[in-house]
Parts: C-alpha cells; structure tokens; sequence
C-alpha cells in the first residue's frame, strides 16, 4: 500500500517560480513610509526588485516605478502591473537618465551588489533631496515546538552553504557600508501564516538549499523537512512566520 507519509514526498522540489509564489511579501505600510520621506512622487527605482514584491507595493505610492534586475527568469516572474517597467539591468549600470529618480530601494537585494559602483550610480539616478533605502529581513522566527529545530537547521546544517554574502543579512545589515547621511527607521516586520508545504516552499527559494542539493546533501533536507513535518503536524495548519525588517535610509 503506497505510503502518504512526508518521507515521501520531496519538499524543496518546486520549480522554476518558486520565488513568486513562496517569497513573503512586505508590508504595505513599509511603501507608503518610504514614499513619505521622498521629496515628492514623481519615479520610483527598486534595485535588484526580483519578481517585485516590493516594487508593486511602491506603484500606488508614485506616478511612475521602475524595477530592475539583472536576472531574465526574476523579471519573467515579476507580478504584472501596468504602473510598473521592468527592467533587466545590473544595480551598478542602470538604464536610466541622470537626476530622474525621488526614492531609490533595494530590498533583500543590496548584499549583493558591488556597493561602491551601486552607490555611484544612485547618486548619478537620483534627484535632488532624494532618499535611498536598503531593506533586508533577518532570520525567520518560529513558534516552538518548531523554532529549535529550525534554528539547528539554518546555524549548523544549511549554515556552510551560504554564500559569505549573507552574513550582512543575518545580522541585519548592521556592517553594511551606508556612506549617506541617515534618517530613522521605523520598527517593522514581515508576518505570514504559512502551511507546511509553503514554508517549506519559501526555504527552497534559498541559496544555501540550492548549494547543499548541487553539492549532493538531498538526504540532509530531507531529513530536516521530515522533522519539521513530524513536529509540524497537519501540513496543512497555517503556523505564524516571522521577520524582523531591517532599513538604511539616507538622503542622497
């Protein structure tokens, strides 16, 4: 009789629009906060937007948004808004005018860019008195009887096959180079209720997974998400997911 347990089932198998689908999505306070502080509402440019989960977030906020990154298949993914441009392009050479943008954002993006060319060019983009933010989200936080193993998962497991980038992600972009002069941030976090197979879904988004399945570590995630599925219970309970929200903002 074939088995239904979770063993079964490969968790972190989930295709090609895995990050639309399982990446968390900012709060909408988080645009309107950040379009609060830009000396007025004329262009948005979000920086490594990905498939845009900020980006659609800041088109209400402004006349016009650009979102630009340097990947096909994340612009290809992009939530589809008519108030919104995509654009393949690399953070350091962006197709865009001198002095044409107000708020300039990267989000979960900035760790990766080559900031000194990336911070050259924002100052070229960027209008007068307007603001750049860095945006990043910390470690995910758990409710118990989970928050151990995960913690075990991501410190001592996944750890090594991060790339040496996500150090500045993890301890909320406090040693990131931000040469501008800043303002306050305010307190915020990203919530969601996930299912078993979303939040496993949104881990499988994750470098670090990626490394470990390349470099044929399958048997140790599967066997954390055989863990979490046991401590879990029923896959389909939504349990509370929780990110602490981290900002640079500067004036340029």
């Amino acid at each position: 009789m074939p088995s239904s347990a979770p063993a079964a089932r490969n968790w972190f198998d989930q295709g090609g629009s895995a990050y639309a689908r399982f990446r968390p999505e900012y709060p909408p306070a988080l645009a309107a906060r950040l379009a609060g502080m830009a000396p007025d509402r004329r262009l948005a440019v979000d920086v490594g937007c990905g498939n845009g989960q900020l980006t659609r977030l800041l088109a209400p906020c402004f006349e016009q948004v650009v979102g630009i990154d340097p990947s096909a298949d994340q612009i290809a993914n992009a939530f589809p808004d008519a108030r919104i441009d995509y654009r393949r392009a690399p953070a350091e050479s962006m197709p865009l005018p001198d002095g044409c943008a107000s708020l300039i954002t990267a989000a979960q993006a900035a760790h990766w860019f080559d900031l000194p060319a990336f911070y050259r060019e924002a100052r070229r983009i960027a209008a007068p008195g307007a603001v750049l933010a860095l945006v990043s989200y910390g470690v995910l936080e758990l409710e118990q009887p989970l928050a151990e193993r995960f913690r075990h998962f991501y410190r001592d497991e996944i750890g090594p096959y991060w790339p040496p980038e996500r150090t500045l992600v993890d301890s909320g972009y406090a040693t990131i180079d931000f040469p501008f002069p800043e303002r306050a941030a305010p307190a915020m976090e990203l919530r969601c209720a996930w299912s078993l197979p979303q939040f496993l879904g949104y881990l499988s988004t994750w470098s670090a997974v990626r490394n470990a399945s390349e470099a044929g570590r399958e048997t140790l995630l599967r066997d954390f998400a055989d863990a979490l599925a046991a401590a879990w219970g029923d896959a389909a309970r939504e349990r509370t997911v929780r990110w602490p929200i981290h900002m640079h903002i500067g004036h340029l």
